[in-house]
C-alpha cells in the first residue's frame, strides 16, 4: 500500500477530517453516516487505514491530524517522483513541460522557487 495514495472515498473522508479536525471520532462516524450513508463501522476502518499511514491519530477518541493537507499533498507529490522518475526533478519537470506549455506567470513562480531555495 502506498503511503500517501489515497482512493477516492478515502480521500473524500480525508477532506472531511482536515476540514473539521480536531473532532470526536463518534461525530466523524456520525458525519460520515450523513454524507457517505456509512455505518459507523465502516467510519472506524476508514480512519484506522489513514492512521496507520500517519495521516491522522484516534487520541483517546479524538481524531487529530498528524499532517496537514498541504504537508500530504507535497508528500504525495515527493513519492510520485520518487517512483515514477527515480527521484528527479529535473526529468519531472522536462517530462511535463513537453505535454503542456509554461505560461510565463509559471516559469517565473518557478525560477522564484529555485532562487528561494540557492
Amino acid at each position: 500500500m502506498e503511503q500517501f495514495k489515497l482512493g477516492e472515498m478515502e480521500q473524500r473522508f480525508a477532506e472531511m477530517i482536515w476540514k473539521k479536525a480536531p473532532i470526536a471520532s463518534g461525530e466523524l462516524a456520525k458525519l460520515c453516516g450523513e454524507a457517505f450513508g456509512w455505518k459507523r463501522t465502516t467510519a472506524y476502518t476508514m480512519l484506522k487505514r489513514l492512521c496507520d499511514r500517519r495521516i491522522f491519530a484516534n487520541q483517546d477518541g479524538m481524531v487529530v491530524a498528524l499532517m496537514s493537507r498541504e504537508e500530504f499533498q507535497a508528500a504525495r507529490g515527493e513519492q510520485f517522483i520518487n517512483e515514477a522518475f527515480d527521484g528527479s526533478l529535473p526529468r519531472f519537470l522536462a517530462a511535463f513541460s513537453q505535454r503542456k506549455k509554461m505560461s510565463e506567470k509559471e516559469v517565473e513562480a518557478l525560477k522564484k522557487i529555485i532562487e528561494e531555495m540557492e
